[in-house]
């Protein structure tokens, strides 16, 4: 290997010292010392290579970076020492052997034979290599230099630099890179500057990666400065170059150069990637804190040394010089106007630009974070830019911003400050500019264009910019700006055709655009695709977590962003809403600063209000000096008012300045830099009068100024004088002398101020006007308004040309003044940070794209306005900002033309491109869009009128503008109407509708709404239309499988609208929609539905709302044939819809058609009686509305179905009695709930039947009231067992409503046939009903009762007056036997009270009235009420009679005892069996249960009856006049009957109780009564003058002498004494022969009782 290694170096050292040993000119003289240099060189090799064999010990360790390794220390001395002829060589001035020399030097170091580490013996302190490079960079001369020469010179130098075998730092690379650059820039030969740009992309790639590698490999022991990078050049790769032929031409060399350049950038590459593969190690942090002790050296010295100690290594300081000395070189100014493109200073600038731009292009971590790189960029290469970055010369402004945007991407972290001032001074005022050219702007936006394709960039300019309190917003004035160039509205550029303004328009949309998709790009993972799969739940990394909850400083540094620089700096917070908060208030600041620079007075109270400014004058004073966005002029006025604040502000401004060791002058230009002063000479007088004494403040050892006077004088007319020399209104300016004169006198001491010190003001003042200082240059100047169209273009670039350098020298200005201010930058990471930007912007974005859609027709423009505004609706949308949202689906809807009021015979191609666009936003964002849905569906709506055109059909449904007919349109109109129909169009469409299942709860409900609402309108025209209705039918299809939750909500609003279409008044609309109601209906029963839910019953309220409010039969009778279907065939999936289904046939029961009643009656039927039987158990919550179904079907005009009606609620009786249990189960149902449980199936079950039936009898005709009435008490008598008591007495409080009926005044022969049938009916049923339950309703509702009947036999009406005693009759007979004593007394007093008030009393008193003929109906109606008073008095007696003894027991008596005295007059008797009736009639009657006291009541209202009929008997004379007028037809009017009935029952009971054992104790008191009794009826017996009188009282005399015959002898005494005489009166009467027969034999009774005759 040695051998090889020392015959190679040999074999390029002796080939190059031959040939320049044979080139001609070595014989020349002054090239003696070279020959001999070389003789001596090969003499030394011949030696070398005699004793090249025996050195072989000694050799040093091969270096492993070498290709070739050299074995021994001879070697490389020998190597340095060959240096010398070549030396020697390079300084000849012949390029032939130059060219060689340098081949062959360039040769050895690139085969790492010549490494020059070794010590410099000519130049001590120095290595060889250094020397080395000072002999190849000599050989370049300037532009006279061969040019082969050159290429070598270029060659070598590239290899020293990328040399893995020699290092070459500081000056010495330094001078490398230099020489390169010189050559480009001297060399006459394309391919030389060609071959030199290139070595220097090259060289300055290699100095940038060694330094960013050297970060990652580990620093060998005791490293220092000049440590390596491992790497190695593949020897293959240059062996093309060691036999290279001496002659080669310069194009092969270069060419071969060029190839080894690309060569090795692609090793470097490859190594690059190679150390990049591995884990990335951190930088070392001694690395960086070894070298704190220095941080007090000044940044900005150039003095190597001192740079040195902020380096960590001699990489970065290499790299760093390189930088510099580029960003020097760029900052050189060009000559005055055009430069020529072929000029050094031109060149120079664009390459130093150039590779300025290569460098932080390809910056690196080390680059993007070093101190000392940061501060170049900020000292040198931002100055740079502001100079160049408004250049004339098209390539340098390009490059510039080129530059700019590397920065921004890269640095911005660093360069907050700067990126202000190169937007607002340069980008934004040459976008703003009225005179810039076309060129510059087009430029500018170009670089615009790739700063707003990156999220971050854009987002960090908001959140540092207009979210920063003392920052421009750079933001918002940006979208203003590129909104106003999106519209055209911009000024016209200089020198633009047609063509670029098109091209600077769509630039600006494009800007525009890629600013929205950052947004939308920024704010993507708040976004949800409704047509996308949900994905299920990601568990978050812990290390995102932490991320996402780390401060933002501590992720500012990982990020690898800052090192030294943001370290020790408070950040910002990337807090959203800190920051939106910061942004309203500089907002609010930006008002108060607005209305400052009106009223400033105003202004400093605003902000005072709102708390952004202190409440004090030294506060103020502070805001007028830090603000810069305060109008100048404003601020010199505000100071010089003349209120106490406005002079506190003033004093408290002028305190602030500190004019320590100033001359006046300088002082006084201090202060007026800050304001403009103002004009008033009184407001100049207060200023100048407080900046005296501040100045004396501030200099109180100033011998020259006495007082404050002085310097007050002197300050005016310092101020008279500039404006006299510098104002153009003054002709006449003031000379030295003249100042000089007018200042005399001005100073207290006796000496005037000297006129040396005066002229030099003088001179100052002249030569340096006192201005204000011009931090913004163009917001200095008025801006021109664009109102001088008739500038030439000579003029306009001439303005452009000065503008230009006022934004430069400001630029320039404010880049240097914050050159070493260092601001916190925030990276933003929060995606909310979208949402305050957006709305900030929004209205430019939506002028911008509206203008662009309404103006042009390009479709390139179409194009990028509908993706601005697709973007701009998606961000509106993710954040839920509703007006911004409507306000640009509106836009996008009115560019479809498809609204009401669009020409549609206008349609172009952007129309159907919005067209597209609006659906496809409706099928992207139809999660967000809210009530915009209603725009876009009411295109959807129009679009399918436009389909119409489209197709051929004529357009009867249109209106207005678009009434023209296809045929009559332009035939490009035709195609893009046309194009409507295509199948993209109608597929995207029909998306909308299917994808309608995958919005969310809230989206398909507003999608629903805006259907709903577009389908009202449809149906409104005067053509309908239905397309929304079936669109509506199929996205109910589409959603019917949503949990219900969410489908109620929809059927919330859609079932509003069924209810309303199906009322419409055309039959065919409202067809549609119920047929498609009960197909989505029977597609939603065949769900089914679990117990407890409701849902059944919202969805068939549609049915129920168009069967109430449709006046069509047709539509009333489809109603109930989709209902009976329903039934018919989902009946086994119906729960919650049977209250529907029973309330719709409900409705249908009160119809005029027989047919539609019919139809619901067989349904209800057969739900009754098949359905109730076989699935009662999930029907019972609908048993309540099926009753009242059924009753309002018994109530229809209909009988049969009526009949049949009733019929079926004995069914429903039956169900209910079977199945108790599920009544109670179903607890918590409607008002169920404070429903005890055991009485849960009377409230819902038996009660609302049994009142259902009441309600049938008190509303319908007699036949089917009367099977009403039967129905309902056979229910109560069947399945009464089972009420309860609570539940009787709400029962009888319906049963007893049939009679509250007749208690309302009505008609007389209705309500006549009313009491006489169904009261009639009713109380007999009542009285079944108490006799079968007597036991439970006894004591709940007997007073009740009697109520009733005490009312009914009040009533005028004889057959229901008789019905109330009969019933009483039949009550008590049948239950008398288990009344009890409180039974029987509120029964005696029911009788007492129905006695009272039936007695006629008005037969006694009654009287004629004067004019008869006026009041005959109503004497008619008198007499009738009387009449059937008198006979409730028969009918009652009976009653009582009945009562007592059982009916047709005293019938039967009278009849016996008749029988008995007929059989005494003919001598026959049968006493034993007479005796036997009477003891079997004894038993029967309620006589036994009967107390005496009762008995004794009875008795007495019966003599009163019976009193009453004797006065009225008595009184003939109002008989006759009862007579006469009409009372009791032809007989004349008696009360016989009244008479005798009461009195034979008085007789009856008394003669009962006298002969009960039972009553024995009350005997003496009954013999009383009867004895009274007797004489008194025996008295008024013989008192009678008419035959037929006594003939009626035949009976009465019978029983009381039979009776007084049955007594025993003492009793039998006793009464006969008592009414001897009467009896002895009687025989002068012609009595009937039965009567003289008892008579008889009650005197041949008295015989024996008395003793008067013996017995025989």
């Amino acid at each position: 290997m040695h051998n090889n290694s020392t015959k190679t170096k040999e074999m390029f050292i002796v080939r190059a010292l031959e040939k320049i040993l044979a080139d001609k000119d070595i014989r020349r003289s002054h090239h003696s010392q070279l020959k001999k240099s070389c003789d001596s060189a090969l003499e030394q090799i011949k030696a070398e290579l005699i004793s090249a064999g025996q050195i072989a010990e000694g050799n040093e360790l091969p270096c492993a970076a070498l290709p070739l390794p050299k074995n021994d220390a001879a070697s490389i001395i020998n190597a340095e020492t060959y240096f010398l002829p070549f030396e020697l060589a390079c300084k000849s001035r012949s390029p032939r052997i130059v060219v060689t020399a340098l081949d062959c030097l360039q040769k050895l170091i690139a085969y790492g034979h010549l490494t020059g580490s070794i010590q410099d013996s000519a130049n001590p302190g120095h290595l060889l290599i250094d020397r080395i490079v000072v002999t190849i960079y000599g050989c370049f001369s300037g532009p006279q230099t061969d040019e082969g020469v050159q290429l070598q010179i270029i060659k070598a130098l590239l290899t020293v630099v990328t040399s893995q075998h020699v290092e070459i730092h500081e000056f010495t690379l330094l001078q490398a890179v230099r020489t390169c650059y010189d050559i480009y820039l001297s060399s006459k030969n394309l391919v030389n500057q060609t071959t030199a740009r290139a070595t220097l992309t090259q060289m300055l790639n290699v100095i940038f990666a060694r330094m960013e590698n050297q970060v990652y490999e580990l620093p060998p022991p005791n490293s220092n400065s000049s440590a390596t990078i491992n790497g190695s050049i593949h020897s293959e790769d240059c062996n093309g170059s060691v036999e290279e032929p001496a002659g080669d031409s310069d194009e092969v060399i270069a060419s071969e150069l060029l190839a080894e350049i690309i060569s090795a950038a692609y090793n470097e590459a490859m190594k690059d990637q190679e150390s990049l593969g591995e884990p990335e190690p951190t930088v070392n942090g001694n690395d960086y804190s070894s070298h704190s002790d220095h941080d007090s050296v000044e940044l900005h010295s150039e003095n190597d040394a001192v740079v040195t100690a902020k380096f960590t290594h001699i990489l970065q300081k290499d790299a760093f010089l390189v930088f510099r000395a580029l960003c020097k070189l760029s900052m050189k100014p060009l000559p005055e106007g055009h430069p020529d493109p072929k000029s050094h200073e031109l060149r120079s600038k664009v390459l130093s630009l150039h590779l300025l731009l290569l460098i932080l292009q390809n910056a690196g971590p080390v680059f993007r974070s070093n101190e000392m790189f940061i501060m170049a960029i900020k000292q040198y290469l931002c100055v740079a830019l502001s100079n160049n970055g408004v250049s004339l010369v098209p390539e340098v402004f390009e490059l510039s911003l080129s530059i700019f945007v590397a920065l921004l991407s890269n640095f911005k972290v660093h360069l907050k400050r700067q990126i202000e001032v190169f937007f607002k001074e340069i980008f934004l005022n040459i976008l703003e500019a009225n005179s810039s050219s076309f060129e510059h702007k087009w430029m500018v936006i170009q670089a615009l264009t790739r700063i707003c394709a990156d999220a971050q960039s854009v987002v960090d300019i908001y959140v540092n910019y207009d979210c920063d309190f003392s920052a421009a917003n750079l933001f918002e004035r940006l979208v203003n700006d590129l909104s106003k160039i999106a519209q055209g509205r911009q000024a016209l550029e200089l020198g633009a055709n047609p063509m670029q303004e098109k091209s600077m328009r769509i630039r600006g949309l494009e800007c525009l655009v890629s600013i929205l998709k950052c947004m939308v790009e920024w704010s993507k993972d708040l976004y949800v695709n409704p047509n996308m799969p949900v994905p299920a739940l990601q568990v978050q990394s812990p290390t995102t977590t932490e991320h996402d909850q780390a401060d933002t400083t501590i992720q500012t540094i990982h990020s690898g962003s800052s090192h030294s620089l943001n370290s020790n700096q408070e950040q910002l917070q990337d807090l959203p809403e800190a920051l939106e908060e910061r942004k309203m208030r500089k907002e609010v600041m930006e008002t108060g600063i607005e209305l400052f620079n009106r009223k400033p007075q105003k202004g400093v109270q605003f902000l005072q209000e709102k708390q952004l400014l202190g409440a004090t004058c030294q506060d103020i004073a502070r805001w007028l000096h830090e603000d810069e966005r305060l109008d100048k002029t404003v601020i010199g006025n505000y100071l010089g008012e003349n209120d106490d604040h406005s002079k506190e502000v003033m004093c408290a401004y002028i305190d602030a300045f500190d004019f320590r060791q100033l001359e006046v002058v300088a002082a006084l230009r201090i202060l007026l830099e800050e304001f403009r002063l103002p004009g008033e000479a009184q407001k100049i007088d207060r200023l100048m009068e407080k900046f005296a004494s501040r100045y004396c403040e501030c200099n109180p050892q100033n011998q020259l100024f006495q007082s404050a006077d002085t310097v007050y004088v002197l300050a005016f007319s310092i101020i008279m004088l500039t404006t006299d020399l510098h104002s153009p209104q003054v002709k006449h300016k003031m000379t030295k002398e003249q100042y000089i004169k007018m200042n005399r006198g001005i100073s207290d001491s006796k000496s005037d101020l000297p006129e040396e010190y005066l002229s030099s003001i003088y001179d100052e003042i002249s030569e340096h006007e006192i201005k204000m200082k011009n931090n913004s240059g163009m917001l200095q100047q008025p801006k021109p308004t664009g109102k001088q169209p008739f500038i030439t273009e000579k003029r306009r670039k001439l303005l452009w040309n000065m503008e230009m350098e006022v934004i430069s020298l400001t630029a320039t200005n404010l880049m240097q003044s914050v050159s070493h201010v260092k601001s916190p930058f925030t990276s933003a990471k929060h995606l909310e940070h979208v949402r305050p930007m957006f709305k900030m912007a929004w209205t430019p974005f939506l002028a911008a794209f509206s203008v662009g859609l309404q103006d042009c027709d390009d479709p390139e423009i179409a194009t990028l306005c509908l993706d601005g505004i697709r973007c701009a609706i998606r961000i509106a949308c993710i954040f839920h900002m509703s007006l911004e949202r409507d306000a640009y689906v509106q836009a996008l809807a009115r560019f479809t033309l498809l609204n009401a009021n669009s020409p549609i015979n206008e349609m172009k191609a952007k129309n159907i491109d919005t067209i597209k666009t609006l659906i496809m936003v409706a099928h992207t964002d139809g999660n967000y869009l809210g009530s915009s849905w209603l725009d876009i569906v009411k295109c959807i709506s129009q679009l399918e009128l436009a389909q119409l055109i489209g197709t051929g059909v004529r357009p009867q449904f249109l209106s207005g503008a678009q009434t023209t007919l296809k045929d009559s349109l332009n035939p490009s109109v035709k195609e893009h109407i046309g194009e409507t129909s295509s199948q993209s169009v109608v597929v995207a469409v029909d998306r909308i509708f299917t994808g309608s299942m995958r919005l969310d709860g809230d989206a398909i409900v507003d999608f629903v709404k805006a259907l709903c609402q577009v389908s009202v309108d449809e149906l409104q025209q005067q053509q309908p239309r239905m397309f929304s209705l079936q669109k509506i039918v199929e996205i109910s299809y589409y959603n019917m499988e949503r949990i219900r939750l969410q489908w109620s909500r929809i059927w919330q609003v859609l079932g509003e609208h069924f209810n309303a279409v199906g009322c419409n008044s055309n039959e065919e609309i409202a067809f549609f929609a119920l047929d498609s109601l009960r197909q989505l209906s029977m597609k939603f029963m065949e769900k089914g539905e679990f117990s407890n839910f409701r849902f059944q019953k919202d969805f068939l309220r549609p049915f129920e709302h168009i069967m109430k409010k449709n006046a069509s039969p047709a539509i009333r009778d489809m109603v109930v044939r989709c209902i009976a279907q329903m039934v018919n065939s989902q009946a086994h999936n119906i729960r919650s819809g049977w209250k529907n289904i029973f309330s719709i046939f409900h409705l249908a029961a009160g119809d005029h058609e027989e047919p539609i009643v019919e139809l619901a009656f067989q349904t209800t039927g057969k739900i009754i009686g098949d359905l109730y039987k076989r699935q009662f158990a999930i029907m019972v919550d609908s048993f309540q509305d099926a009753v009242k179904c059924l009753s309002e079907f018994a109530t229809a005009r209909f009988p049969d179905t009526s009949m049949e009606a009733i019929r079926l609620v004995r069914t429903c009786a039956q169900c209910v009695h079977e199945a108790p249990q599920l009544f109670a189960e179903h607890a918590g149902m409607e008002n169920d709930a404070s429903v005890a449980e055991e009485d849960r199936v009377w409230v819902r079950g038996w009660f609302p039947m049994l009142f259902s039936l009441s309600c049938v009898v008190n509303r319908c005709k007699l036949d089917v009231r009367t099977r009403a009435l039967t129905v309902l008490f056979e229910i109560v008598k069947t399945y009464g067992e089972s009420f309860k008591p609570n539940w009787w007495k709400d029962l009888f409080n319906v049963i007893f409503r049939i009679f509250d009926n007749m208690k309302l005044p009505e008609h007389v022969t209705e309500k006549s046939e009313w009491m006489t049938t169904t009261c009639n009916h009713a109380l007999y049923a009542i009285i079944d009903v108490f006799t079968q339950y007597f036991d439970v309703l006894g004591h709940l509702l007997l007073e009740e009762l009697f109520a009733q009947l005490h009312w009914c036999v009040q009533q005028s009406n004889e057959q229901l007056a008789r019905s109330g005693t009969n019933c009483l009759e039949n009550l008590v007979i049948s239950n008398g036997f288990k009344f009890n004593e409180s039974t029987w007394d509120k029964t005696c007093q029911c009788i007492l009270d129905i006695f009272n008030a039936t007695l006629p009393q008005d037969l006694l008193s009654w009287r004629p009235k004067a004019h008869p003929s006026n009041n005959l109906p109503q004497e008619h109606n008198h007499f009738e009420a009387l009449h059937i008073r008198c006979v409730v008095q028969l009918e009652l007696i009976q009653t009582m009679d009945n009562i007592v003894f059982f009916p047709a027991t005293s019938r039967k008596e009278d009849a016996e005892t008749l029988a008995q005295a007929a059989a005494d007059l003919t001598g026959g008797r049968n006493g034993s069996q007479s005796q036997l009736l009477e003891c079997q009639r004894e038993e029967q009657g309620m006589y036994g249960y009967l107390r005496t006291r009762q008995l004794l009541t009875l008795a007495d209202c019966l003599m009163q009856s019976h009193r009453f009929a004797k006065r009225f008997n008595s009184d003939h004379d109002q008989r006759s006049l009862l007579w006469r007028a009409g009372f009791k037809g032809s007989v004349k009017p008696n009360l016989l009957k009244q008479e005798t009935s009461s009195l034979a029952c008085v007789l009856r009971i008394f003669f009962k109780m006298y002969g009960d054992e039972n009553r024995r104790s009350d005997w003496p008191g009954i013999e009383q009564e009867l004895v009274q009794v007797c004489k008194e009826a025996l008295g008024y017996y013989l008192s009678l003058q008419s035959e037929a009188h006594r003939d009626a009282w035949t009976s009465l005399l019978l029983l009381i002498l039979t009776r007084l015959l049955k007594m025993s002898d003492a009793r039998f005494a006793t009464h006969v004494s008592n009414y001897y005489s009467l009896l002895c009166d009687m025989m002068c009467f012609d009595l009937k022969p039965e009567l003289r027969s008892v008579l008889r034999r009650v005197f041949m009774r008295i015989g024996p009782v008395f003793n008067i005759m013996s017995v025989k």
